[in-house]
């Protein structure tokens, strides 16, 4: 097997236990380190078929603790969603093989296959993908699974939340009291829980690398946070990342595609401010994080102080716009 890169490297028990699941006469003939998150190492696996042509595989292996929960009931969600949405039109990867425990390979991991398409992080063509986004989270939310899965998780507490440096006290405070209130009833949904441009694949057309015009998703990727619980939250999520990365007014234009594109989110304002507010407020403990990930994405100019600025803005306009 030939690695593209050291990071590559796909572990000995691992690299069995993939191969037993492949088909009569294939092997793996190259692996690539994939961009991911600090706790789980991603690689895509080059199989030769025996016909001499390829296909491509992606391994995720858990390798660190992770705040979400163990990697073993992770693993656990992402099979049981990616099980779940074969077959809906979710254009979702299709699961290969899981081993949640690690009884055969040297960390948890699951074994997927690999979705054409890239990420866009970039603000370019951003007017024509927002709309994509919300159509594409329209059609997560409206899949009924046989089998919920668990009830979403929310770890942020008024406590928890750290107040961005030169922030406006007064809408901060404001924002945790709406946290402090019990949570709003809801109509359940099956959620991503993770819905946002870095878990979204893009075909764009050759010679418009922005997507400007013609571009569609090709894949919705990392279910591993897939959870039952108010549209709301997905929509929160996105259009918090979308602040971030480019902006606080489109955080607020994100929730009018997506309504826009027939999501319904919560009937009553301070029901929705709840919601929305709550996504933004648990950004705020990851900021340092979240900007260092998405510099290494290729978006140099999101330090950590301009990612607290936009969030600061950002809270600022959901407290006006919805408060």
């Amino acid at each position: 097997m030939t690695n593209h890169d050291e990071a590559a490297t796909v572990r000995p028990l691992t690299l069995a236990w993939v191969r037993r699941h492949l088909e009569a006469g294939e092997e793996i003939v190259a692996a690539e380190a994939l961009y991911g998150g600090a706790t789980a190492e991603m690689r895509s696996l080059t199989i030769g078929t025996r016909d001499g042509g390829i296909r491509r595989l992606v391994l995720r292996s858990f390798v660190g603790p992770t705040r979400q929960g163990p990697a073993e009931e992770l693993l656990h969600r992402e099979a049981d969603a990616l099980t779940t949405l074969t077959g809906t039109g979710v254009p979702a990867p299709g699961l290969v093989a899981v081993d949640p425990t690690a009884t055969h390979c040297e960390y948890p991991s699951l074994l997927m296959t690999h979705l054409p398409g890239r990420t866009v992080l970039d603000g370019e063509g951003l007017e024509t993908r927002l709309p994509l986004l919300a159509r594409q989270l329209v059609a997560v939310h409206a899949v009924r699974p046989a089998d919920r899965p668990r009830e979403y998780v929310a770890l942020t507490t008024a406590d928890t939340v750290v107040t961005p440096k030169g922030a406006d006290a007064a809408v901060w405070a404001g924002a945790l009291d709406v946290i402090r209130e019990p949570a709003p009833r809801y109509e359940g949904r099956f959620l991503h829980r993770d819905f946002q441009p870095a878990n979204v694949l893009f075909d764009l057309p050759s010679g418009d690398p922005a997507g400007a015009v013609g571009a569609r998703i090709t894949g919705v990727v990392d279910w591993a946070a897939a959870s039952w619980g108010p549209a709301d939250l997905d929509v929160a999520h996105c259009s918090t990342n979308l602040a971030l990365l480019h902006g606080p007014a489109w955080g607020l234009r994100f929730i009018e595609a997506y309504q826009e594109a027939g999501g319904r989110l919560a009937a009553v304002a301070d029901e929705r401010l709840y919601w929305q507010v709550r996504e933004p407020l648990a950004f705020s403990e990851e900021v340092q994080s979240v900007a260092q990930l998405w510099r290494e994405a290729g978006r140099a100019e999101l330090t950590t102080r301009t990612v607290g600025e936009r969030l600061d803005a950002y809270v600022t306009s959901l407290m006006d716009a919805l408060g």
